[in-house]
């Protein structure tokens, strides 16, 4: 049974639901970087505001995701020369980056009517018996 619970090749306990954090992740880092440039700790700590405090985010999960986006053409990092301790990269959104937090909106706008839509159905005919 490939990918399933029988062998195979499919993700590891915990590879599926790491994924999801990073699909969710990337939008919101682009959103901070759309407020201005920031460095991995301080977008750590402005992860808060979209429910990450509670679950304890693994800082390299945010490195890996600003690599990833930096490779994608999504920000450009530079060394800030404002830190006294150890040089720390500074992150800013690039128009791409822009782009693909402009679209990733306009998906979650979609998404949310179809769930309203579904959830409505539902209480209409949940009432209705």
């Amino acid at each position: 049974m490939p990918g399933g619970r029988g062998g195979g090749r499919g993700r590891g306990r915990g590879q599926g639901r790491r994924q999801g954090v990073m699909n969710f992740l990337r939008p919101c880092l682009l959103f901070l970087l759309y407020r201005g440039e920031g460095h991995g700790y301080s977008l750590l700590d402005g992860l808060d505001e979209f429910g990450f405090r509670g679950r304890g985010i693994d800082p390299s999960l945010v490195y890996r995701a600003l690599r990833e986006m930096e490779e994608a053409g999504w920000v450009a990092s530079r060394t800030g020369e404002e830190s006294q301790g150890p040089q720390r990269r500074v992150y800013r959104i690039l128009p791409a980056g822009e782009q693909h937090l402009a679209d990733w909106i306009d998906n979650l706008r979609r998404t949310r009517d179809e769930i309203d839509h579904l959830v409505q159905a539902y209480e209409r005919e949940i009432g209705s018996r």
